[in-house]
Formats: C-alpha cells, sequence, structure tokens
C-alpha cells in the first residue's frame, strides 16, 4: 500500500514556507580530483526514479494542497517562433491569478496569494513581460547563451545575459556548450559557467544542462558539479527542445549532486526540470522527489522550479475535480 504524505494542517491550504527569494551561490574554485572521481550507477538510478510514483501518493484535499504550491513552482513559460508582445501579456494575466478566483474561494484560499513562479521568454520579449507584471512581484526570466543550442560566439552569448539583465530579468537561464562536457574538458566548462555567473550580476542564473545531449548519467552528474563550482545558482535539466528533456532519472543524478555540493560546501543551489512536464501527475512525482532527495526546504520556489506552461492547465483541472467533482473543460479554463 502507497504511503500518504500529508501536510501539517487539515485543510487543503498550500505548504507553508519562507519567501521566494532566491539565495546565492558563489561558487568555488574548480575542483577536478571531485569532478573525475564521479561515478554513477546506472541500473541504481533508474530502479530508484521507477518507484517514486508508486510507493508515495497525495490524495484528496493533501493532493489539491500540494497541486497549489505547484502553481506556485512554475516558471510559466512561452519559447515559441510565433510569440508577441500580445500572447507575452496573456501569459503574464495568468501567471497573476493562475487558478480560477472561484476555485480558490471554495478551497479556503481567497485570502491567499497564488501566482507562478516566475514568467520565461526569449529576450526580445523580457521588456514587454516585465511591463506586464509590474507591482507583481513576479520575476521575468529570460533565455540566454544562443539558446537552445548554444552555438554562438562566446561575446554574443555574454552581451545577450547583459542586455537581458538591463532589460529587467531578474532570472537567466543560461545553457551550457555540449562540447566540453562530452569531450571531458571540465576547466572549459567551469570556466564558460563563470563568465555568464559574472555577465548575470545580481540576476539568479539557472545554468541549462541539456541532459538528453550529455551522452551519460555519470555526464550528467558532473555537469551539474562543474556549473555548482562555477557559481550556478539552480541547475536545469534542458531547454525543451531536444528529444530528451526532464527525466525522473536525469532529475536524481541532478539532485544528490545538489544535496553533496551542499554538504561539502554549505551553498545551497536550486533545481529546475523543465521539457515535457504536461500532467499534475508528473508535477507531484517531482515534488516527492525533491522531499525525498533535499527536504521539504525545496519544495519552495526559491530553490525549486517547474519549467512548463501546459502544466498549469492540467494542474487547474485536477483542482476544478477537486472543489466540483468534474473535470472542466479546456475552454473553462482559458489564459486570461
Amino acid at each position: 500500500m502507497a504511503h500518504v504524505i500529508q501536510p501539517a494542517g487539515p485543510t487543503a491550504r498550500p505548504l507553508s514556507g519562507p519567501p521566494a527569494s532566491l539565495p546565492r551561490n558563489p561558487g568555488i574554485p574548480l575542483d577536478l580530483r571531485e569532478v573525475v572521481r564521479l561515478r554513477v550507477n546506472r541500473s541504481a538510478v533508474e530502479r530508484r526514479a521507477a518507484t517514486l510514483g508508486t510507493r508515495r501518493t497525495v490524495k484528496k484535499e493533501w493532493q489539491a494542497a500540494w497541486l497549489v504550491q505547484a502553481v506556485r513552482l512554475i516558471d510559466l513559460t512561452t519559447l515559441q517562433g510565433d510569440d508577441t508582445p500580445a500572447n507575452v501579456k496573456r501569459l503574464c494575466a495568468k501567471a497573476r491569478l493562475p487558478v480560477r478566483g472561484d476555485l480558490l474561494e471554495a478551497m479556503g484560499l481567497a485570502g491567499e496569494r497564488v501566482t507562478t513562479g516566475a514568467v520565461c521568454v526569449y529576450h526580445n520579449l523580457v521588456a514587454t513581460a516585465v511591463e506586464a507584471l509590474r507591482g507583481s512581484g513576479i520575476p521575468v526570466a529570460a533565455v540566454s547563451t544562443g539558446f537552445p543550442a548554444a552555438q554562438t560566439p562566446m561575446d554574443l552569448k555574454l552581451e545577450e545575459i547583459r542586455r537581458s539583465v538591463i532589460a529587467g530579468a531578474e532570472e537567466i537561464d543560461v545553457v551550457i556548450s555540449r562540447g566540453p562536457v562530452l569531450g571531458e574538458d571540465w576547466k572549459a566548462l567551469y570556466d564558460e559557467v563563470k563568465a555568464f555567473r559574472e555577465a548575470c550580476g545580481e540576476a539568479h542564473m539557472k545554468v541549462i544542462l541539456a541532459v538528453g545531449e550529455l551522452g551519460t548519467l555519470r555526464h550528467v552528474a558532473q555537469a551539474s558539479h562543474v556549473a555548482m563550482q562555477a557559481g550556478a545558482d539552480f541547475i536545469k535539466t534542458s531547454t525543451g527542445k531536444e528529444t530528451v528533456n526532464a527525466t525522473l532519472s536525469n532529475g536524481l543524478v541532478m539532485v544528490r549532486a545538489i544535496r553533496d555540493y551542499r554538504q561539502a560546501t554549505g551553498h545551497k543551489v536550486g533545481f529546475k526540470p523543465a521539457g515535457g512536464i504536461r500532467a499534475a501527475k508528473q508535477a507531484l512525482e517531482w515534488m516527492i522527489l525533491m522531499k525525498e532527495e533535499l527536504g521539504d526546504e525545496w519544495l519552495q520556489p526559491h530553490l525549486f522550479r517547474l519549467g512548463a506552461s501546459a502544466l498549469l492547465t492540467d494542474i487547474e483541472r485536477q483542482l476544478s475535480h477537486f472543489v466540483t467533482g468534474r473535470y472542466a473543460a479546456a475552454h473553462d479554463l482559458p489564459m486570461v
């Protein structure tokens, strides 16, 4: 029988925690010995990942509470070729009020502040998003550094970061070059990420590893450690544009790297799975992973984000079912 995780209180109130401020990871000098010695037992990782959705579940009012918290963890994202200021403004309106007011009221949350964790867009739409979110406290995240392939000159990557910060982005999602990982040139990767960190200034940096293109789980672990040593505030699985994006196996390797880094340095680094997370059930699996591997603090927006767009609609459908006993149609849950 699956174990049921319960929140502290008896209601559907979302999980409590510290305010959504992001601590900084100052980084450390490159420790090549630590990186080279890393090993990953693939079969053990895959067995552990396979049990996450079966060993533990959340039901009824507890599930509603977790799903409301999942909304607060979402980086609501649009990264399409046909993005326009109009659809980014609609996305920002949804970020401000991601769950219908009548559903929040029915769950006793009418007075609660429920917004998404951030809005994530391309650089050219940062200013639009910043203006649309003004006064909301919701940060804008900009993808950068030649997203998604990272096949642009280094000076252009750094300039793109700087321009997004000037435009008002408080978070920068940078994507690493895959070549240094595949060639195991860890100093080159460290130097690249460190330069990105310097260009970010006060903006928090999420480092996208593009795990589906790194070849092995060992490379995922090694790239995670190097990125954190270079000053990553978050490590992120994917751009969402690769053939393989966020998987629980890759995520498990990354969160254990975060745990090891914290034990070694005392610095906390956040985690962001992205790409292919569309169902509320998947969000719960990722949250269970974070609770079991890193603890309750990593169920808060300052240390955990879900990169997604379609996910929000499914969460809202599940909350509608909790309140009414029926699943709402998609047209009943519009973007605005």
